[in-house]
């Protein structure tokens, strides 16, 4: 048991040695500056031949390459400019950036509830709370269908030939698949992409100045509204469109008030700013301030339905062997 526990106390050491040597090693690292630009970290080398024999301090093994790739002079003019101890520096403003970067990442899944946090690819997500646990549940656009209605369309032109003709927008089904279970559900949302405005778009976003970034289609105001839909013969409808005989058009809908906010990682919240009477909503993204997209966002307010199929909880809080927490996670319900 003894001599067990010196072999131990020996492979510790020798890993805190080892560990030490890495950390002065890359501390003392310097650049061996090539002819074509890039560079190798080492720590030390030496000339054999046509050969140099360098020691990797980023792999921290003995290494070759013709001496005909080495730039002397720009190494030479770099361990000028930099004497001992500014690696050091370096590294730390590397780490630095590293962390900079970690963050930026981080950023782009923000956190909505305790251990929910939203997914890095976007889309469309309801925040949802059953039974006083949160949850995300995703919503999936759904196609709207122009319902003409020539028969009344037809009647009422030729009764008044300058009156505007009306179509409707319709969902097929009379219930969405994704129920809230609160009155002022919030939504996120991340659905903007490059070619989201094209040239055939009548009001396309404005581009930027040469050099700036392109501007984000889900930051503009009014890009998202919430619609209360009506039930129709098994179909739900979101809006009406009005065509006058001019060719232009006109869309209607029972909009309801609701705040937009930005979010880290191109999201954007949208919560309405009433509580919303029992029954089926829509998204719906606004193309221009005249134009909306015919694929929405439905989904349904009812307290008393059954727990949403799919939905993202919070994984349950378990203690590990040294007692402390573990990090919730999100898992899908099934």
């Amino acid at each position: 048991m003894r001599r067990l526990l010196q072999c131990v106390l020996i492979f510790l050491l020798a890993m805190a040695l080892g560990l030490a040597a890495l950390a002065q090693g890359t501390r003392t690292a310097k650049r061996l500056v090539l002819k074509d630009g890039t560079f190798q970290m080492a720590t030390k080398w030496e000339v054999k031949g046509d050969r140099v024999r360098y020691y990797s301090a980023e792999r921290f093994m003995w290494e070759e390459l013709p001496n005909s790739l080495v730039d002397w002079n720009a190494t030479n003019q770099w361990e000028k400019d930099h004497p001992a101890g500014a690696e050091s520096s370096e590294l730390r403003q590397l780490s630095a950036e590293e962390e900079a970067e970690r963050k930026a990442e981080e950023a782009k899944t923000p956190a909505v509830a305790p251990g929910l946090k939203l997914p890095f690819d976007g889309g469309v997500y309801l925040l949802d709370r059953f039974q006083q646990e949160p949850a995300l549940v995703e919503i999936v656009q759904n196609g709207g269908e122009i319902n003409a209605e020539r028969g009344k369309n037809i009647l009422r032109a030729a009764i008044n030939p300058f009156a505007s003709m009306k179509q409707s927008i319709e969902v097929k089904g009379t219930r969405a698949r994704v129920q809230a279970h609160q009155t002022q559900p919030v939504f996120f949302l991340n659905v903007a992409t490059d070619d989201s405005a094209s040239d055939s778009d009548p009001d396309p976003a404005p581009q930027p100045a040469k050099g700036k970034p392109k501007p984000d289609l889900d930051q503009m105001k009014d890009r998202f509204r919430i619609v209360r839909m009506t039930e129709k013969k098994g179909s739900r409808v979101v809006g009406n469109l009005k065509i006058a005989l001019t060719g232009h058009v006109t869309q209607q809908g029972n909009w309801v008030a609701a705040n937009e906010e930005p979010v880290s990682g191109g999201w954007v919240k949208v919560t309405p700013t009433v509580p919303l009477a029992p029954g089926e909503y829509a998204i719906v993204e606004m193309l221009s301030p005249k134009e909306m997209n015919l694929y929405v966002w439905d989904f349904g307010v009812d307290p008393s339905a059954p727990r949403n199929p799919e939905a993202w909880r919070p994984a349950p809080v378990q203690k590990n062997e040294t007692g402390t927490n573990d990090s919730p996670v999100l898992q899908k319900h099934k």
